[in-house]
Formats: structure tokens, C-alpha cells, sequence
């Protein structure tokens, strides 16, 4: 079994994607997969998928669906000043950690 890797991002955090296909679009992280170094992005590498229908009730056809993308390319906004930045780390007082933007310096 490998050993999992740390990505810069969390489940919930607004990215904008800086290459690829899809450079320059921001969405929300739905799915963190730091095993794979990867993640899925709202609205960003849409791919169509053809589905058999499963059950009785449920209906197939075509779907678009979000694909992994690779978290490098995937650059975190910041929630105060709204610009894309990378991440600081910071050691508060009560000895856990923060995360800091590197352009405004807020934590969050």
C-alpha cells in the first residue's frame, strides 16, 4: 500500500484552474483524493458518460459528469481578498495549525 500524499486543498474550498482545457475556470472541490493526488471540481473537466439503467425505476442515456483532475493544476482562492494564492502555514498559540494566504495574510 502506498503512502497517502498531502494536497494543498480541502474538501470545500474555492479553486481556479490554472492549465489545462478548463484554465481560468473556478468552482468549488467536491471530492478530495489525496492518495491519488487528485480532485474533482464543480463544473470543471466535464466528461459525458454513457449509463446502463440499474433497476426497474432508473433510466439510462448520456450523463456529464465532473472527472478527477490533478490537484497541481488547481490553485486555491483566497475567502478574504478573492485572488488566487498559495498556501502559508502558521502555528497559532494553542498550538494548532492555520492556514494563511500568502498575498493579504488573513488565516483561514
Amino acid at each position: 500500500m502506498a503512502t497517502p500524499k498531502k494536497i494543498h486543498v480541502k474538501k470545500n474550498d474555492t479553486v481556479v484552474i490554472i492549465s489545462g482545457k478548463d484554465a481560468g475556470k473556478k468552482g468549488k472541490v467536491l471530492v478530495a483524493m489525496p492518495a491519488e493526488g487528485k480532485i474533482i471540481v464543480e463544473g470543471v473537466n466535464m466528461v459525458t458518460k454513457h449509463q446502463k439503467p440499474r433497476g426497474m425505476g432508473q433510466q439510462g442515456g448520456i450523463i456529464n459528469k465532473e472527472a478527477p483532475i490533478f490537484a497541481s493544476k488547481a490553485m486555491l482562492v483566497c475567502p478574504s481578498c478573492g485572488k488566487p494564492t498559495r498556501l502559508a502555514h502558521k502555528l497559532l498559540d494553542d498550538g494548532s495549525k492555520a492556514r494563511l494566504c500568502k498575498k493579504c495574510g488573513e488565516t483561514f
